[in-house]
């Protein structure tokens, strides 16, 4: 078992299955040595959707599972697009973090956290990032975050 694939069972964690686009568009894409995810959508480990405005329906603190739910689909995809093998990952390269949030919600980066924070767990060094973490009014399906990244593979 690699150290990556060990390190998730040591978290107790299981990923998510991959889910195919409900759109025109693809979950992945490879242009060289970087691995593009369309973005994920919060969902919980039954996959219902994690929906709401933060600030409003719903709190920091539930946002930020929300958020670290977004990051373990884009590493089930991760999972995917390297054939299984999540030691093809050489570095989590950017997230960028959507946020559906009221308008006086300014807490954006703790809820980004909840993505950043799971990558970084289970990839440790190669996990660091760069990010954005940016509100919005609405997301599909009026779901709470989406979280979309760039890593690169060998």
């Amino acid at each position: 078992m690699s150290k990556i694939e060990n390190k998730i069972k040591e978290l107790n964690i299981k990923l998510p299955d991959p889910k195919p686009p409900v759109g025109a568009y693809v979950a992945t894409k490879i242009v060289g040595n970087l691995l593009f995810i369309s973005g994920q959508i919060s969902a919980d480990e039954n996959m219902n959707l994690i929906k709401g405005k933060v600030g409003e329906e719903l709190t920091l603190d539930r946002a930020y599972k929300a958020a670290e739910r977004c990051g373990l689909s884009l590493l089930a995809h991760a999972k995917k697009a390297c054939d299984g093998d999540l030691e093809k990952i050489k570095s989590c390269v950017k997230l960028t973090g959507y946020v559906n949030s009221s308008n006086n919600f300014n807490d954006q980066p703790k809820v980004i956290n909840g993505a950043s924070d799971i990558i970084v767990k289970i990839l440790g060094d190669k996990g660091m990032h760069t990010r954005a973490a940016v509100s919005v009014n609405s997301l599909p399906l009026g779901v709470a975050v989406e979280v979309d990244g760039v890593f690169e593979i060998n």
